[in-house]
């Protein structure tokens, strides 16, 4: 299943794509079933999901053109990246043990949604990551358990503000900006994902692929993170982890840094989740500025 949240008629519901470009209103379909994706994975209703969309008829729901997808999980309680985690063009000896940050949930934002250019960063650029998204508390499990934990995968877009990560040895200033983490299209349910770690990874920078790798040469794969990050949280429904990004291109790196810039559109598609598509822009406040400047 393709799980997703939208807005529609000024609510917000959780939804399942159907054939023929059209989404279910899963609160619509059964009143039993919770109005927001956090609570829906923490009742354990994907079951009950399923059977809505097995069951659902020709023509159910909306035609998803009169819909605004948000991001799959718009809420969660946690996202939990990892840094450096592809092995890449130079080889070298891989790490005991992954870098770990934290991002936080003011970043959230959908498909299709502008990435903002902040007032205070020149240096936005992005990264692209497989996203595992949590189906079930998951406390000191053992890797071979971990992904019966999982409810599903989706494309996450790690936007990053360079320059103020160089601020300190800490990340999280750099990665907090809001609207840099877009998530989505959808929640492929792990049913649909056999092996994680058999996923393709490509980023298009305005139609120009910049980034292609495969989950296949992650240092630590989905499951042993799983695993290692419940030793030292609870990972509760919906929480997301961000998996790492594989480097750029040898032949884009060799052009020298250039980031974000408004007009860009970053498209990442990882093996059949489908594609993340966001357009780039200033944000309000950084718009203000420089029309203020040039009064």
């Amino acid at each position: 299943m393709r799980l997703v949240t939208f807005e529609h008629g000024g609510s917000v519901r959780p939804g399942a794509l159907l054939p023929g470009d059209r989404v279910l209103d899963l609160p619509a379909a059964d009143a039993s079933v919770p109005a927001s994706m956090v609570r829906l994975l923490a009742s354990g209703g994907l079951d009950r999901v399923r059977d809505l969309v097995a069951h659902a008829g020709a023509g159910a729901g909306l035609p998803l053109a009169d819909v605004r997808l948000l991001a799959p999980v718009p809420d969660p309680g946690k996202i939990v990246c990892i840094g450096y985690n592809y092995r890449g063009h130079q080889v070298v000896e891989d790490p005991q043990y992954p870098d770990v940050f934290a991002k936080t949930a003011n970043t959230i934002t959908g498909p299709g949604a502008p990435i903002w250019r902040p007032l205070a960063s020149d240096e936005v650029d992005y990264e692209a990551e497989l996203a595992v998204i949590i189906g079930s508390p998951a406390h000191e499990v053992p890797q071979d358990e971990a992904l019966a934990h999982v409810a599903g995968y989706a494309i996450f877009n790690d936007v990053s503000a360079r320059d103020w990560q160089r601020h300190g040895s800490q990340w999280v200033p750099g990665k907090s900006f809001d609207t840099f983490g877009p998530l989505g299209p959808a929640l492929v349910t792990a049913d649909e994902v056999p092996d994680p770690q058999d996923l393709t990874v490509e980023l298009a920078l305005n139609g120009e692929v910049t980034l292609r790798s495969t989950t296949a040469v992650m240092v630590f794969g989905v499951a042993w993170l799983v695993s290692y990050l419940s030793q030292v949280m609870t990972l509760l429904p919906g929480d997301v982890i961000a998996t790492g990004t594989p480097q750029k291109l040898p032949e884009v790196l060799a052009r020298g840094e250039r980031f974000l810039q408004p007009g860009d559109v970053v498209s990442i598609t990882i093996g059949h989740l489908g594609t993340l598509t966001n357009p780039v822009a200033d944000s309000p406040s950084r718009l203000a500025h420089h029309q203020g400047a040039a009064r």
